[in-house]
């Protein structure tokens, strides 16, 4: 039934859904093009072009040639030139909808012979003229609805020999001889020209020979008069009336003129009940569909009558009618019927007997109608497999509701005031697959479940009260293999709740109250087969990164997706390192939006198979390469709002299988080589950075304008933000020439320097050599007396140690030092997650508190040797150091760091060499003397 919300292939829904993702990243090869994002490879035989709604107002150039798929609608192109397409040779479907088109020059589509959908609807088109489709041999699908068109070219359509569909519908022709060119086609099967102002439609009028039509939808039209009078339609099927606004004179000499018409649509007709009826005598022959909509409440039983005289008839239509009830006598004539449709009306009544006459009947919406019990009437079809009963006011569901309803296979009874289920209301339903029963007010499970039901699939009881999944609720439920949860007020589920469910694929219970002590691993001990979980929007969150005694998935063997976003209002805060752990088979792994700021190294470590991975709004500033070692079979990543500064972390990450990279909104200033690391990239999201036009990403544009293998989304709408006098400035724009050094000129430049500064000291020598001399001694005097000055200047500080260190190591600050220091010895210090000002440019803020402190005491770790703001920290502390000549710099050593880790860093070693430095004490050693030395340098005179 067209209402009925059905599950899609049940038993392959969860398949499907990675089947999707496997088949979206296939697509999504491509290279860079203005305007236009790209679908396949260059040597792709399936490569889609998608610019839509990007304000176009002309069709883009360098289109690629290979292109079978050009999607340019919704934007504002008024015309169609005719050298616009002519390259694209393979082009298979095109869609310019939703534009401004008043214009297609003749020959526009000349070359496209391979065409087969055209899509012009909703534009400003007026005429077709007799050059419109040349050369489109081969289209079979043509929209041209919704557009301004009022003359047709009897040549228009010759070229179109293959059309099979046409929809004309929403235009001004007005008279229906004016769509005679329509009819010749030879091919044409489909034809819609609803809305076109017809007054009248007349067989004389549209074609004097055979069509091969088999559906017209003159819906909408103003019929006054409907004469046929030649058998021009002897294979139409569908025939669509709906909505004309006034009387029509109805004239079919020969009712086997539509002999094979069996779907009809009258809904909306204001032709009197009469003439309606002889509408209907026209088709007693074959109808089997016929659709009754918006008609009123005795026209569309009056009619209903007349419609069940026809033998054929299995499906009738009565949506929208303001029925009231149904009693017996209304349906008395419609024994053949098979599938009835009464939604969207207002019944509160329908008596015992009303659906006696139509047992065969074996679909019945009932949906969104002001019933306030199952309807009696329902027991009568034994035959009955699907039933919708949504959107109504029952609030009971008793024992005797579906009795002798054995052959039931769907129910649909959500959007309902639902609050109590007899304990046998479903014993009767041994064949039932589906049950939807959602949006109810049941607080509780407890046997609802205990009979029947033993071939039930899909389960859906989302967005009800829900507060306890209680233990051995669907222990009958062996075949169930879908169940949803979702948006209750679930806090509880107890051990043993899903005991039974082995054949179970998809569990979803996102948007509850589950918390960490709801999902212990025994609560999922009897999933064995499960393949998707769904725990977004709930409030599990853990306090550190330590390890679980009992990981909460570990008895998932079989899962393959893995849904935890957006974890209440605070976050997840933290992942522990073991929380994956028995996830052997994980594929997709959501995890955004959880707040977190690190990862544990050991996150991954138990799950090898993962090949997508979403990290998005989380603040991972900083990311080890550690973290993605295990993931050789990563294919997508995703992270997107997370604060990353960099892609350095992917070189040493060996990501050698990512295809896909998005990277919007971060902070990301400069793109270095790390890309050629990426040899299986091919599409790559970096909208939405902080990107710096200067020289820094001259490497980056090149690469991305001149890579055919990787595709750099909306590469020409990318902004810089730095410097400030080319904020706003399209980074695509960076004039790259300026960037090239020109040796030979740095050469000359550097020779003829250097000439000039030797002839120059020897002028100075030979003639002023005592001036010279005496300008010397002058400027050291000057300096000496700087430097009186300076030390008769009393300098306050506001701190007295600034302190570097890696956020790895933010606990031993945090737990150690600061408690010493500020709180036993009383020093003042400054740390950047206290005393930063927030809003305050980052390096702003490190040279402000360097040198409003006394000293820098620098944390030395192997993390911190990685980080790129601690490198940046130590540096102005060693610039303060070397310009003051004073001791204000402390180093202190976490753990041994071999000499050979730290040539890399060559300020850090060159400062080792120079000066004294503290070791934090191993296990065992005495931690006093450490302490001492520590309080020793800091109250030591800065003064070399």
């Amino acid at each position: 039934m067209g209402n009925l919300k059905c599950p899609i292939s049940m038993e392959s829904t969860f398949f499907l859904l990675v089947l999707s993702c496997s088949v979206l990243l296939n697509l999504m090869d491509g290279y860079s093009l203005k305007d236009c994002t790209v679908k396949g490879s260059l040597n792709s035989t399936f490569m889609k072009v998608l610019c839509y709604k990007r304000q176009l107002r002309a069709v883009p150039e360098s289109i690629p040639c290979k292109a079978r798929v050009l999607d340019i609608s919704y934007n504002k192109i008024s015309v169609i030139k005719r050298n616009d397409l002519g390259d694209l040779t393979n082009l298979h479907n095109l869609n310019v909808s939703n534009n401004m088109i008043e214009e297609v020059e003749d020959g526009a589509f000349r070359g496209l012979a391979a065409l087969q959908e055209l899509n012009l609807a909703y534009n400003r088109l007026t005429t077709i003229s007799g050059g419109f489709f040349q050369d489109l041999f081969n289209l079979t699908e043509l929209r041209l609805n919704e557009n301004h068109i009022s003359d047709i070219s009897s040549s228009a359509f010759v070229p179109l020999i293959s059309l099979v569909m046409l929809n004309l519908s929403g235009n001004h022709l007005q008279y229906i001889h004016k769509a005679q060119p329509v009819f010749q086609m030879p091919r044409i099967q489909e034809l819609h020209i609803g809305k076109n102002g017809f007054s009248s439609f007349e067989t004389c009028q549209a074609s004097n020979a055979s069509l091969q039509l088999q559906v017209l939808d003159l819906s909408h039209n103003p019929l006054q008069s409907f004469r046929i009078t030649a058998d021009i339609f002897p294979h139409l099927e569908t025939l669509d009336l709906a909505f004309n606004k006034v009387s029509v004179k109805w004239d079919v000499q020969d009712k086997n003129y539509f002999r094979n018409v069996d779907r009809l649509n009258l809904s909306g007709i204001q032709t009197g009940l009469k003439e309606m009826k002889i509408m209907l005598q026209t088709f007693n022959l074959t109808l089997s569909n016929l659709r009754l909509y918006y008609l009123g409440e005795q026209k569309a039983k009056s009619l209903a009558k007349e419609a069940c005289l026809i033998n054929s008839l299995t499906t009738l239509r009565l949506q929208s009618n303001n029925i009231n009830s149904i009693s017996e006598n209304e349906l008395r004539n419609c024994s053949n019927l098979r599938v009835l449709d009464l939604a969207e009306n207002d019944l509160t009544e329908i008596t015992a007997l009303a659906f006696k006459s139509i047992s065969k009947l074996n679909t019945l919406s009932l949906s969104h109608n002001k019933l306030s019990n199952v309807p009696i009437a329902i027991r009568n079809l034994s035959n009955l497999e699907v039933l919708d009963l949504s959107y109504n006011s029952i609030t009971t569901l008793t024992c005797s509701d579906f009795t002798n309803l054995t052959r039931l296979m769907m129910v649909h009874i959500y959007r309902n005031h639902l609050s109590s289920v007899e304990h046998c209301a479903f014993q009767d339903l041994h064949n039932l697959k589906t049950l939807i029963m959602g949006s109810s007010r049941l607080f509780t499970l407890k046997g609802y479940f205990s009979n029947g039901l033993k071939n039930l699939k899909y389960l859906d009881l989302s967005n009800s009260k829900l507060n306890t999944i209680h233990k051995g609720v669907f222990e009958c439920l062996r075949n169930l293999t879908y169940l949803h949860l979702q948006d209750n007020q679930i806090k509880v589920i107890e051990v043993g709740a899903f005991e039974g469910l082995q054949n179970l694929i998809l569990l979803d219970v996102q948007s509850n109250k589950i918390t960490q002590t709801s999902i212990s691993a025994s609560v999922f001990s009897g999933l064995t087969n499960l393949k998707e979980l769904i725990l977004n929007n709930n409030f599990i969150w853990y306090s550190s990164q330590d390890s679980l005694s009992e990981p909460p998935f570990k008895n998932l063997k079989s899962l393959h997706v893995l849904n935890i976003f957006s974890q209440g209002k605070d976050g997840m805060k933290n992942i522990p390192s073991n929380f994956l752990e028995g996830l052997t088979s994980l594929k997709i792994f959501w995890a955004g939006n959880l707040n977190l700021n690190s990862l544990h190294p050991d996150t991954f470590t138990y799950t090898p198979d993962l090949w997508r991975l979403d990290l998005s709004k989380n603040y991972l500033t900083t990311i080890s390469p550690d973290i993605f070692m295990p993931l050789k079979k990563l294919s997508s990543l995703t992270m997107i709002q997370s604060g990353i500064q960099s892609l350095d972390f992917l070189i040493e990450a060996n990501l050698n299988e990512i295809q896909v990279l998005l990277i919007r909104k971060n902070s990301i200033a400069v793109i270095n080589e790390t890309l050629e690391t990426l040899s299986e990239l091919f599409l790559l999201d970096l909208q939405g950075n902080e990107f710096s036009c200067d020289c820094d990403n001259a490497w980056f544009i090149d690469w991305a304008v001149s890579n055919n293998n990787t595709q750099v989304l909306k590469l020409d709408a990318l902004k810089c933000n730095y410097p400030p006098n080319f904020r706003g400035n399209l980074l695509i724009d960076l004039d790259k020439d300026s960037c090239v050094v020109d040796v030979g000129l740095l050469c000359f430049v550097c020779t003829t320097s250097f000439v000039l500064l030797t002839l120059l000291s020897s002028f100075l020598y030979h003639f002023l050599k005592w001036q010279v001399v005496y300008t010397y001694y002058l400027f050291l005097a000057f300096l000496y007396e700087k430097k009186q000055q300076k030390k008769q200047t009393v300098q306050s500080f506001q701190y007295d140690a600034f302190i570097s260190y890696n956020t790895h190591d933010e606990l031993w600050v945090v737990k150690q030092l600061l408690p010493k220091l500020e709180g036993e010895q009383g020093w003042k210090l400054c740390l950047h997650h206290r005393d930063f000002q927030p809003g305050k440019p980052i390096m702003d803020n490190i040279v402000d508190g360097i040198y409003s402190s006394r000293k820098t005491l620098c944390v030395i770790s192997r993390h911190y040797l990685e980080s790129e703001w601690c490198s940046r920290e130590i540096q102005v502390a060693s610039f303060r150091l070397f310009d003051e000549k004073k001791d204000v710099l402390i180093l202190v050593f976490l753990e041994e760091i071999p000499p050979h880790q730290l040539s890399p860093y060559y300020r850090m070693r060159s400062l080792i060499k120079k000066r004294t430095y503290l070791t934090w004490p191993k296990p065992g050693e005495d931690i006093q003397v450490f302490w001492q030395k520590l309080d020793a340098a800091l109250e030591a005179k800065e003064n070399s």
